[in-house]
């Protein structure tokens, strides 16, 4: 049953890689570590050689596992709904409703 949660959970993260990359506040460390992780799945050149077939994509399981686990909490934002995005710095001192007061705070 943990299998098929983890599972799950793991394609979940594979889709929110999209909604990740789009988004401009995620560090480009981040992001390059994903684009890394693509680059390696077509390379030719790999750790454990393609003529043992079966056994050869297990180098690419492993590394995407550790991207996957290690971008873990930026991709959780995306499939379950916790990224919200913060407008305070695109709105600051610009005037969008005319006859009204208001005030633009950036959160600490």
């Amino acid at each position: 049953m943990q299998f098929i949660i983890g599972f799950r959970m793991m394609i979940k993260r594979i889709k929110a890689i999209r909604f990740m990359m789009k988004d401009k506040t995620v560090p480009r460390r981040k992001k390059a570590l994903v684009v890394v992780g693509i680059i390696y799945l077509f390379l030719p050149v790999d750790i454990i050689p393609p003529i043992l077939f079966p056994i050869a994509w297990i180098d690419d399981l492993i590394l995407w596992i550790w991207i996957l686990w290690h971008l873990r909490e930026t991709l959780d934002k995306y499939w379950m709904g916790e990224k919200n995005t913060n407008y305070s710095k695109k709105y600051k001192n610009k005037t969008i409703i005319d006859d009204a007061e208001y005030e633009v705070k950036e959160e600490k």
